[in-house]
């Protein structure tokens, strides 16, 4: 009987400890991207058993979307962060403009992914500013923190417009880009006139059972490795990383989106998020749509909203 459960002792602390490498390779995956040059992708066709096994122990390389040029005249910016991280940013003017809308994309985007939105903006007349989250599209850096490091890009981009000497200025965000807008307002006690919330998570633990579930993994235990080690790996407690407690600090009336079948973002995360909004609020559930642009998937319902909010 000793002997058994030394062994059923060992195997557990074995099966753990594999359990955390496996895991920690793939948080360390899943917080970095590379320029396409560096990264040789083998299409599925080609994958050998091999190289499917090492996806999943060891995770897949993410490679920076490259960025489309903007159909329209842009000036290109850039920022520096406080660790010398140099930010790629797009700022498009119009005549006459009410404000500027300062836009932040999704985990894995780029600023190219938020130009239908940015038209929009500029129908209503907007200045817009689109920008690439550091180690995204044509910033530097590989390292994502999922919002807790990129918090300082926002408030590189609102000094910006403040600099500039705008007085209304806008911030929109989607996913990552929305919940990383709530941490910089916690984080930097920033005044914008408005914001825009599309899909944000509402705490990091929650983001991981969001990924781990699209994986079709069982989200216990694999989220909270998944949120330690991506966090630890990056010097920071990812437990502490709480959209909807940052959201208490926010002074300004704020419009929050969610898509009825997002299958990443709960809507008890969305309805914690916004019960804490103490400011002038309002909830919009588009049903038709999913963890994607509400912009382009539902786009009446959205120009109407967006055009009553800045109204």
């Amino acid at each position: 009987m000793k002997q058994f459960l030394k062994f059923l002792f060992r195997s557990i602390l074995f099966i753990f400890i594999l359990v955390n490498i496996v895991v920690a390779f793939n948080a360390y995956k899943f917080t970095h991207f590379y320029d396409p040059t560096e990264v040789v992708k083998k299409p599925n066709s080609e994958k050998s058993t091999w190289d499917k096994t090492k996806e999943i122990l060891f995770g897949i390389n993410a490679v920076k979307k490259i960025n489309q040029a903007a159909d329209t005249n842009f000036q290109t910016i850039y920022l520096t962060t406080k660790d010398g991280i140099k930010l790629s940013a797009w700022y498009i003017p119009v005549e006459n403009a009410k404000g500027t809308v300062a836009l932040f994309h999704g985990h894995g985007g780029n600023k190219t992914d938020v130009l239908p939105e940015a038209a929009e903006f500029r129908k209503l007349g907007y200045n817009t500013l689109l920008t690439d989250f550091r180690a995204h599209g044509n910033s530097g850096g590989n390292t994502c923190t999922i919002g807790y490091k990129e918090a300082e890009d926002v408030k590189l981009l609102y000094d910006y417009l403040k600099n500039k000497g705008e007085k209304n200025i806008v911030l929109w965000g989607i996913s990552l880009g929305a919940a990383t807008i709530t941490k910089a307002i916690n984080d930097y006690d920033l005044l914008p006139q408005k914001i825009i919330l599309e899909m944000p998570f509402g705490d990091l633990l929650s983001a991981a059972e969001g990924r781990i579930k699209m994986m079709h993994l069982p989200a216990e235990p694999l989220s909270a490795l998944l949120t330690f080690w991506g966090g630890a790996e990056h010097g920071f407690w990812a437990f502490g990383m709480k959209p909807y407690e940052y959201a208490k600090k926010i002074s300004c009336p704020v419009l929050l989106q969610w898509g009825r079948h997002d299958p990443r973002v709960t809507e008890t995360e969305i309805q914690k998020i916004y019960a804490n909004i103490p400011t002038q609020k309002k909830l919009v559930v588009y049903e038709n749509s999913g963890h994607q642009s509400l912009c382009i998937n539902e786009h009446l319902k959205w120009v109407n909203e967006i055009t009553s909010f800045l109204q």
